[in-house]
């Protein structure tokens, strides 16, 4: 399916940004569209831990829970099939040998929204472990200070915006025949 895009991958596609910008939704039509296969890291890292990120959190603490996102995307990096699209959570990407790593084997695609839309998808999740019987408002914006100067050194940028997925999905397939074009 490249060749009816115009365009040909040789790597996996890393989407990072915060919770709420579409990682996981854009992800997986992405794949859909691209015809190569979608994984979601939270999802592999609860299966290789036995429990839910927000668990992992409670149990072990952050420090842990990032020990156990690098060994998960070092092996959905290193293992076959290398073309596929992989969705983050919101901090792998700040994590320096996470961040190398991307940079190094992927092409990241950083999916850029602003507090009120990251606050409006993110309200009525008890999925997000830093938003958990908290001010989600305050803590989002903290993140966005903290990381976006991370988050832009993604190979590629997304401005995401309260509209259709499909949208958003044009805007993410434009930017990589782009970059495509630009090797």
């Amino acid at each position: 399916m490249n060749e009816k895009l115009n365009f040909n991958l040789d790597r996996p596609i890393v989407m990072v940004g915060l919770m709420g910008a579409g990682k996981t939704s854009i992800g997986r039509m992405l794949a859909r569209k691209l015809d190569i296969p979608f994984v979601d890291s939270d999802k592999e890292i609860e299966a290789a831990a036995g429990c839910s990120v927000v668990d992992i959190f409670s149990l072990y603490g952050e420090t842990e829970f990032r020990r156990v996102e690098e060994r998960v995307l070092s092996r959905l990096l290193d293992s076959p099939p290398y073309l596929k699209v992989i969705s983050t959570g919101e901090g792998a990407f700040i994590t320096p040998a996470v961040q190398k790593m991307v940079l190094d084997k992927a092409i990241s695609v950083w999916l850029k929204a602003d507090l009120d839309l990251l606050v409006k998808r993110t309200n009525f999740r008890d999925t997000r472990p830093q938003l958990l019987n908290t001010d989600s408002k305050k803590i989002l914006s903290q993140l966005i200070d903290e990381r976006y100067k991370i988050y832009e050194t993604a190979d590629i940028t997304v401005e995401t915006a309260d509209e259709n997925l499909t949208r958003t999905l044009s805007k993410v397939i434009s930017a990589l025949r782009n970059k495509a074009k630009k090797q």
